[in-house]
């Protein structure tokens, strides 16, 4: 598809600015709060080539869009049928981080692979000997689907979210009780954490975004990344459950699949289409990028990219 000239969307990038000063950036995460509240960017990705606006150089930690990594990661290691025997497919209406759930389900599996417990079930279930090589592992995938070989974790924001990730703790100790995990819960909190700490900028996730749309093949060299039955699973989640329970507002107002993390990143894939990378981290009640989700209603209405 014809790719939006770059001063276009420039102008779409300060439209949907001033829409950052009605959000707050995350505080519970000492890292992020360092953030500039009003930072906006984006970078599209299609077979044309890429095109940005904003400061697409800025990095951003991948926070909870390393959980569609993980996912992928997990089911080509193990299949689908084991995956899915530990963490649940459906959406939930609760926060991220809720443990309501896990309370009231039998058994206590969590609902999906895009909430916290759900995420961390699924890093568990990551093949390696040590967390040296299953966080190698995600980054080498991460690095494959970004085509960037530099790509790395940023240590001072792993560092501040494993010393207060205590939330995240309760929830491993409640899913160890209930035998979905099992193992030393400290070692796989720094996993989570230093996967969530990866580091990138708009170009990249915008290049991840592409590789999902083109059914897990690398459009540079036709190298097959993931299968096609992988990548169709994840961009499902993306649709169901990827903006956190803010995602049935997002499919009908913006209709594409995508998913956020605190950092304010937002990676979309839209099928056979394109890549978008947003990074804005001033974040609406809901944990999402506002500015971010208000560049991609305009992006999605101005290019039709709605796919339903």
């Amino acid at each position: 598809m014809q790719c939006i000239p770059s001063d276009t969307l420039q102008e779409f990038v300060e439209k949907a600015r001033p829409f950052s000063r009605k959000g707050t950036v995350p505080h519970y995460i000492p890292a992020l709060a360092k953030a500039e509240q009003t930072d906006l960017s984006v970078a599209l990705y299609t077979k044309e080539g890429c095109v940005s606006a904003g400061d697409v150089s800025k990095r951003f930690t991948l926070q909870s869009v390393s959980k569609i990594i993980t996912l992928a990661l997990a089911i080509d290691d193990l299949g689908r049928t084991k995956v899915f025997e530990k963490v649940g497919m459906e959406p939930t209406g609760d926060p991220f981080n809720s443990i309501a759930k896990l309370e009231n389900q039998t058994p206590s599996k969590p609902l999906n692979p895009m909430i916290n417990a759900g995420a961390l079930t699924v890093t568990h279930l990551i093949q390696g000997m040590n967390n040296e090589e299953k966080l190698e592992r995600i980054l080498q995938l991460v690095r494959k689907m970004a085509n960037n070989d530099r790509i790395t974790v940023n240590e001072y924001v792993a560092k501040s979210e494993f010393e207060t990730a205590n939330l995240n703790r309760s929830l491993c100790y409640f899913l160890k009780e209930h035998k979905v995990i099992d193992g030393d819960i400290e070692e796989l909190l720094n996993l989570y954490t230093n996967q969530c700490a990866i580091e990138l900028n708009c170009i990249d996730l915008a290049h991840i975004g592409y590789v999902l749309a083109n059914d897990g093949i690398n459009p540079y060299n036709g190298e097959i990344i993931l299968s096609k039955d992988i990548t169709r699973i994840v961009t499902t989640f993306m649709v169901t459950c990827g903006m956190y329970n803010e995602s049935g507002e997002f499919a009908i107002k913006v209709g594409i699949p995508a998913k956020s993390g605190v950092s304010g990143a937002v990676l979309s894939s839209i099928p056979e289409k394109m890549g978008i990378g947003v990074y804005g981290p001033a974040l609406n009640e809901k944990g999402n990028s506002i500015a971010g989700v208000r560049l991609l209603q305009s992006l999605s209405n101005q290019l039709q990219l709605n796919i339903f």
